[in-house]
């Protein structure tokens, strides 16, 4: 029954990818050329007009705090909580008009539109529990970060399904740590209302995004850089707390 109810929202969220068919060879001539600020500033341009059609579609209601935290230009390595997929509608709008890409399951590849986008956006594929195909998809990762990209990595691995986050893989930051580039935390609460909560495709949710300092991963020394994972989970995962928090008072107030 669910998959019934699914069908005329996913429809309209399949549809709406199409716009990025405007842009693909755009993407593909600056790549090309070797103009990667071209290719970045479309890149950027197209997923903001797509994630703005998305909000539209689906009344989201995104509140983000922090973008004065964003370095002013240069590629980073965003590392966020996951609650549910439309994280990466939340986290294009959060950093619209910066080009980002996202680390993502090798099963995504697969899916029509969505695969070829991830792609052409610089995201990179990653295949779980295959330890030296993990390596090599962090190596491409890393040689995007080096050309200027911008990635995107949820280091629990999985969707949350909620408000209580897993541990973070210290593997995802070597991402970072290896290309010397910014690390910057993302806190985002509120995003599995869409889909997650009920497996239903739901309008109007209200999510929370906070943008954290960003880390200078060139200047850490290796004692640093051994705990960065842990400062970072527990950067987010305090603020995440804090966001349940206040969302579990605002709704006590309605009763």
């Amino acid at each position: 029954m669910k998959l019934f109810r699914n069908i005329p929202n996913g429809i309209k969220l399949f549809r709406s990818v199409g716009i990025f068919n405007y842009y693909l060879k755009d993407i593909e001539a600056a790549r090309i050329a070797g103009d990667t600020d071209k290719e970045r500033e479309i890149i950027a341009y197209a997923t903001g007009l797509w994630v703005n059609r998305v909000i539209d579609i689906f009344d989201l209601h995104i509140n983000v705090e922090g973008r004065e935290n964003l370095p002013e230009d240069g590629p980073c390595v965003f590392i966020s909580n996951h609650e549910g997929y439309a994280d990466i509608v939340v986290l294009f709008k959060a950093l619209e008009g910066r080009q980002i890409g996202f680390i993502a399951k090798d099963s995504l590849e697969k899916v029509p539109y969505f695969g070829k986008w991830i792609r052409a956006i610089r995201g990179v594929f990653i295949k779980r529990g295959n330890t030296r195909d993990a390596l090599k998809s962090i190596q491409a990762g890393v040689d995007v970060l080096k050309q200027g990209f911008s990635l995107v990595i949820f280091p629990e691995g999985t969707r949350s399904h909620g408000p209580k986050m897993g541990s973070f893989k210290a593997g995802s930051f070597k991402l970072a740590t290896k290309s010397k580039v910014p690390i910057v935390p993302v806190t985002i609460n509120g995003t599995y209302h869409m889909f997650e909560e009920r497996e239903v495709i739901t309008g109007g949710a209200h999510v929370d995004v906070i943008i954290h300092p960003a880390i200078d991963t060139a200047s850490l020394d290796r004692h640093q850089i051994a705990n960065i994972t842990h400062e970072v989970e527990n950067t987010i995962r305090e603020t995440l707390d804090r966001l349940v928090g206040e969302e579990s008072a605002k709704m006590k107030e309605k009763e």
